[in-house]
């Protein structure tokens, strides 16, 4: 073999999971077709639960996120229509507001770190596969060449060559009838409001940054992003719009006339002065997608390889990164040899729902910003809706993708099972002063956290040594683990259930949790409540050890 995983793709999704790979012990190779990263910033910052996950694996801080743990944000947008989320106890909500070409650059270098290798100007161009392998054709710099591995998985985007080649379907719709321009700029600094950022636009009025601003007549996006580049962007309604590919560059009159028709006033737009890279894309039409099934055989599919949808509300890498964290340790496992059956096939069984969600809310989305008397009396509907926080925490756990509650199987009756691991603060009794659980997950292995004072439900996970990390702590904050982060419809699906219920916090919760099972992808398999675990409950603990991470080895006396 000439690598355990072949994975086609250095973009943000295929470096996070040959980081993730590689801390299960996995040897990757990446393959990317272009000479260097690209230039283009496809993607201002990182939206939803992924944000989070990245503090898991101690990479928040290095994207720009500060030595703080990361904190829900106050205000969003659906639609574009406000989303108030001060009111929530439990926001799920995280924003991290760093350019796509930085989260590539920080993941490369932990890739790098790893000892991961990375072929740049190397196209995958042809594959098959038997039971044992998958043979990869590759075009490189210095002429073809075959690679041989275990699994090829791609995350080559939404046009994924991979996916072509595996014979795997696309489904889905193409609309032709939108035009969105984007470009950075500069702005007359005394239209900018110095106490919120919005824009002040002569004859049209008030522009709310970073928000999505509709009209009767298209959308407007301001985003004066701190430190960079100012961008404008615009969307527009033209049937048939998709259809002309003879179009010359976008232009910054082009711009200017776009806004001019979607505010009904004009905007001094000038060049941006700064030192770049300066942003001018013109985008007509879009597609909503989802593949007829993620695996083949030994061939995967994660990020745009296996979904495209609308990039409104920034669920694109959320949903990606999610994708990989799920898939790396699954596939490191069954490389490994450990993998319970059909732990593997748990991959699209999980996410696919997870996509399908994303789907949902982003058509959803797009319905609203759409012109017309109908849609503005929807919007004046769903801006009622809105006032009541039930109906906020909701769709803020659905954009951000914590209302995700995997299906654990028997014994999953504790509230917190199956969903994402709340954050703790912990003493784990070394004297170094209080710990948090992000802390304890950054090498992303299985994680058994014992509360129970005693340590005795520790020693449970001896047959799985070396795969399952075992840690005794004391809870430092027993309030947070009092509610789960989003409400549970228990809608009996294979895989994420949506979330649907009332989701208010006086419904109750798991009491001060005294024992997790976590999974890699930081969900939990196993909790209990219970200051001292009885029998019922360790056999129940060792069940989902076995589920998740194997039969446990015994040692010969």
């Amino acid at each position: 073999m000439s690598a355990d995983v072949v994975i086609a793709g250095a973009g943000p999704n295929g470096l996070m999971l040959a980081c993730e790979l590689s801390l299960a012990g996995v040897q990757p190779i990446v393959l990317e077709r272009l000479p260097a990263r690209t230039t283009e910033n496809r993607a201002n910052g990182l939206v939803g639960q992924v944000v989070r996950m990245l503090d898991r694996r101690g990479l928040y801080g290095r994207l720009g996120g500060g030595s703080e743990p990361p904190r829900p944000v106050p205000a969003f947008v659906f639609g574009a229509l406000p989303l108030d989320l001060s009111t929530l106890d439990d926001n799920p909500l995280y924003v991290l507001q760093t350019p796509q070409l930085r989260i590539e650059q920080v993941l490369e270098e932990r890739a790098v770190e790893l000892g991961v290798e990375i072929r740049r100007g190397h196209e995958l161009t042809g594959l098959s596969q038997d039971a044992e392998e998958v043979v990869a054709d590759v075009a490189g710099p210095d002429g073809p060449y075959r690679l041989r591995a275990r699994y090829l998985v791609g995350a080559d985007g939404g046009r994924s060559v991979i996916r072509k080649l595996a014979g795997i379907g696309f489904p889905g719709v193409t609309r032709d009838s939108t035009v969105s321009r984007t470009a950075s700029v500069t702005v007359p600094p005394e239209l900018v409001d110095p106490a919120t950022g919005g824009l002040n636009v002569p004859g049209h009025g008030f522009v709310p940054p970073f928000m999505h601003h509709r009209t009767e007549r298209g959308l407007f996006v301001f985003a004066p992003f701190p430190g960079r580049s100012t961008l404008v962007t615009t969307m527009e309604w033209e049937p048939g719009a998709a259809e002309d590919d003879g179009r010359p560059p976008l232009t910054l009159e082009e711009l200017r006339e776009s806004v001019r028709r979607v505010l009904g006033a004009d905007l001094p737009l000038g060049p941006d002065t700064g030192p770049g890279p300066h942003l001018m894309r013109r985008l007509a039409g879009g597609n909503t997608r989802l593949a007829d099934r993620f695996r083949d055989g030994r061939v995967l599919l994660a990020g745009d390889a296996a979904h495209v949808h609308s990039a409104i509300g920034g669920p694109g890498l959320n949903l990606g990164l999610q994708d990989v964290v799920n898939l790396g340790w699954k596939l490191a496992a069954e490389i490994r040899g450990w993998a319970p059956p059909g732990l593997l096939d748990g991959y699209e069984a999980e996410r696919r729902p997870a996509a399908e969600r994303v789907v949902m809310h982003t058509q959803a989305q797009s319905a609203l910003i759409a012109p017309g008397e109908e849609v503005t009396a929807l919007r004046r509907l769903f801006t009622e809706l809105l006032g009541d926080r039930n109906v906020v925490r909701h769709i803020a756990g659905t954009m951000a993708g914590a209302d995700v509650r995997y299906d654990m199987g028997a014994g999953d009756a504790h509230p917190l099972v199956g969903r994402w691991a709340p954050d703790l603060s912990l003493d784990t009794g070394d004297g170094a002063g209080p710990v948090r659980l992000a802390e304890l997950t950054a090498d992303a292995r299985p994680l058994l956290l014992d509360l129970t004072g005693d340590a005795s439900l520790a020693g449970e996970a001896a047959g799985w040594d070396g795969r399952v990390k075992a840690v005794a702590a004391r809870l430092l904050d027993p309030a947070v683990t009092n509610a789960p982060d989003a409400p549970d419809a228990r809608d009996g699906s294979a895989g994420s259930r949506g979330s649907g219920g009332s989701g208010d916090p006086d419904d109750g919760g798991p009491g001060e949790v005294t024992a997790l099972l976590l999974r890699p992808d930081c969900y939990v398999a196993w909790a209990s409540s219970s200051p001292r675990p009885d029998s019922a409950e360790r056999e129940a603990l060792r069940a989902a050890l076995a589920r998740w991470f194997g039969a446990p080895v015994t040692v010969d006396a």
